[in-house]
């Protein structure tokens, strides 16, 4: 359902600024009055990369009046692939300085508030404070429950996603809502004691363009927020794999409502992947099981399980069949590749299970290779 709007509209918008939002002003039940909500609207983006990067391009396109973004990271090249408010010429500068040059370029009446500070749980309520809604487009678990935290405290909803590979997730988690509506919390999605170590994106990689779609998905949920057009993402949680096309959604409500909890974005299914430790794969492999490294060449170049069959997870999702009829020990850097291709194995009726902690996990093991 529609929410009320959470934005007071400013009085008119300028001339320029009329025509540069044309279409937005044209759409059914948008109009005007909404582009007016934009221009007073005052929003948070923690983080100005994967995520971050494409939301900030949107909402200063759809002419959002004030964008705080808060980050304290510098451009690295590997990050252009996929945080496309950064140039070539930006390595080694503030990423918060691309955020204020890409937003005078597309929307001159928009005005960026550059932070360059780390947030933690101690400065997290100041340094959102005023912000109609806050966009979390950061890639730690402990700074995203910095940002839910503080967002709990001041009563602004919080658009949060998150992506990892070829999956990503977008939610909003509002413990103010309008009246009659449950409020949800980032732990009702996923509870701290549930958490555990989650892989970086350096560990395990990200499809540049899934973030993208997922971080203009954020902005348009704080369009609709801000605007009072729409139904938000509260109580929902979308779930997009990028590698089947497929966007699926699942309810979300407060712990102890009764609701089902999506999985993270590489977790696959909820029946638990069998886990086995080194000396466990060893022994299942001399006994004729099929030791299955699903990394990339560019990895299983530095070293390799000795007698493993390699295969790139993608070959194997593309055709689980073919790696033979069983038992699998999957292997990869971290075991969340490892787990994907696990389950799309004894989907295709193929016991499979995992390599504990993956190869991070048994450096001394792996056999190291002469290159060319």
């Amino acid at each position: 359902m529609a929410f009320p709007p959470l934005v007071e509209p400013v009085a008119e918008l300028d001339d320029d600024e009329r025509t540069r939002t044309a279409r937005h002003r044209v759409l059914a039940g948008f109009g005007e009055i909404a582009q007016r909500r934009l221009a007073a609207a005052h929003v948070a983006v923690v983080g100005a990369g994967g995520l971050g990067s494409p939301a900030v391009l949107a909402l200063a396109a759809a002419g959002v009046g004030t964008l705080t973004v808060i980050d304290d990271d510098e451009v690295e090249a590997s990050n252009l692939q996929r945080q496309v408010m950064h140039r070539v010429g930006d390595a080694g500068r503030p990423k918060i300085d691309s955020a204020v040059r890409i937003a005078a370029d597309l929307s001159p009446t928009t005005v960026v508030l550059p932070v360059a500070a780390h947030l933690t749980r101690d400065n997290a309520a100041r340094l959102l404070e005023g912000a109609h809604v806050v966009i979390d487009g950061t890639d730690t678990f402990e700074t995203r429950d910095a940002v839910a935290a503080a967002c709990e405290r001041l009563g602004v909803p919080l658009v949060w996603g998150v992506v990892q590979e070829f999956h990503a997730q977008a939610t909003v988690f509002w413990t103010a809502p309008p009246a009659g509506v449950a409020a949800v919390r980032l732990s009702d999605l996923y509870p701290p004691e549930t958490v555990g170590d989650v892989p970086t994106c350096s560990q395990v990689g990200v499809l540049g363009s899934l973030c993208l779609q997922t971080g203009s998905l954020l902005a348009t949920e704080a369009i609709k927020l801000i605007t009072g057009v729409g139904d938000p993402l509260l109580g929902r949680v979308m779930v997009i794999d990028a590698l089947r096309g497929r966007t699926d959604e699942i309810p979300l409500r407060p712990a102890g409502a009764g609701a089902a909890r999506p999985v993270a974005p590489a977790a696959g299914a909820a029946e638990p992947i069998p886990r086995v430790s080194l000396d466990a794969a060893l022994a299942a492999q001399a006994a004729g099981a099929v030791l299955l490294d699903v990394r990339e060449p560019s990895e299983t170049a530095l070293g390799v399980l000795p007698g493993v069959v390699e295969r790139p997870l993608g070959d194997v999702l593309a055709a689980p069949a073919t790696v033979g009829a069983g038992p699998v020990v999957v292997v990869c850097k971290v075991g969340v590749r490892a787990e994907r291709a696990a389950r799309a194995l004894r989907d295709a009726g193929i016991e499979a299970s995992v390599l504990t902690g993956g190869m991070d996990a048994w450096p001394e093991a792996a056999v190291e290779r002469e290159h060319a």
